[in-house]
């Protein structure tokens, strides 16, 4: 079993199970700290806990990302799971891997500056002094996915097939009503990472990447790691025709007009082929219009 989940972390472009074997192991490690010396457990479990105060934040920074990976109870971690594995397939698949983590990272550290924004500066809403769940930045995966492709169907039990933007406004509903209840921090967290995840995607169709510099620095941690291969040189010659001209020609004579027409079902798997290789920012302006008119088609 270990080996299992060690080739399942290690395996390339498996984002989703890395972060819900991360959480899951860290679950484990705190309830069995807890468990087998209490006063450990809580010293371990408030270094992972985010502080609503300013003054506590300054001496634990790091906890505006732990308490997104850190649960207790087990219901807590049960549903967060579920919610980011079904949402977090669509992420991966229509995105990549690197753009569902930088998601949910950013998801996380937006929720967790909702909640010490509030702490500090409205005390008179009732909330815990520390926060900690995966909430934050599952809303930004729900809502992210929700903003990408609105109209993209889950079967749910006893109801049939609905569409995942209904799914993602009741969560989102859910936390704005919650706001007057005994837990209005995490609530705004929930929001916070909601918000993220909406304006991430929003960025994105835009060209921005709002995650490529977390992309930087991970590529830059794996690299340190990375076995460097001996380099190898070779001398081609280079070999240039017309064909390759008109090729090119053509191509740019194509226009957005002919990406406003509902491609059939062979392009549409074309172009989830080409996601699935390539990951979605290498697809074209009119692929992704395309892929755009066919999710608004269903």
């Amino acid at each position: 079993m270990l080996n299992d989940l060690k080739n399942a972390f290690r395996k390339p472009n498996n984002a989703l199970a890395q972060i819900i074997i991360i959480n899951v192991i860290l679950w484990i490690v705190v309830n069995m700290t807890l468990l087998l010396s209490p006063g450990a457990g809580a010293v371990l479990t408030k270094n992972l806990m985010v502080p609503g105060s300013l003054s506590e934040l300054m001496y634990r920074p790091w906890t505006i990302l732990t308490y997104g990976f850190t649960h207790i109870g087990f219901s807590h971690i049960f549903w967060n799971m579920i919610a980011l594995y079904w949402f977090g397939m669509l992420i991966a698949e229509y995105l990549n891997s690197k753009r569902l983590i930088s998601l949910y990272v950013l998801g996380a550290v937006a929720g967790s500056l909702a909640y010490v924004l509030m702490y500090n500066f409205y005390p008179g809403a009732k909330m815990g002094w520390s926060m900690l769940g995966a909430s934050g930045a599952v809303y930004a995966v729900v809502v992210g996915a929700a903003t990408l492709m609105p109209n993209y169907s889950f079967h749910l039990f006893f109801v049939g097939p609905v569409r995942i933007k209904y799914i993602a406004a009741v969560f989102v509903l859910i936390s704005l009503f919650g706001l007057r209840g005994g837990n209005a921090g995490g609530q705004l967290a929930h929001l916070g990472g909601a918000m993220m995840g909406y304006l991430f995607i929003i960025a994105l169709n835009k060209g921005t990447d709002l995650g490529g510099w977390l992309h930087y620095i991970l590529d830059g941690f794996k690299g340190l790691f990375r076995k460097k291969s001996k380099m190898k040189v070779t001398y081609r010659k280079s070999k240039v025709t017309a064909n390759a001209g008109n090729e090119y020609a053509r191509a740019n004579r194509r226009t957005m007009n002919n990406a406003n027409v509902t491609p059939d079902q062979a392009e549409i798997d074309a172009i989830l082929d080409k996601i699935s290789e390539s990951g979605y920012e290498s697809l074209s302006k009119e692929e992704k219009q395309r892929l755009f008119n066919a999710s608004n088609e269903k």
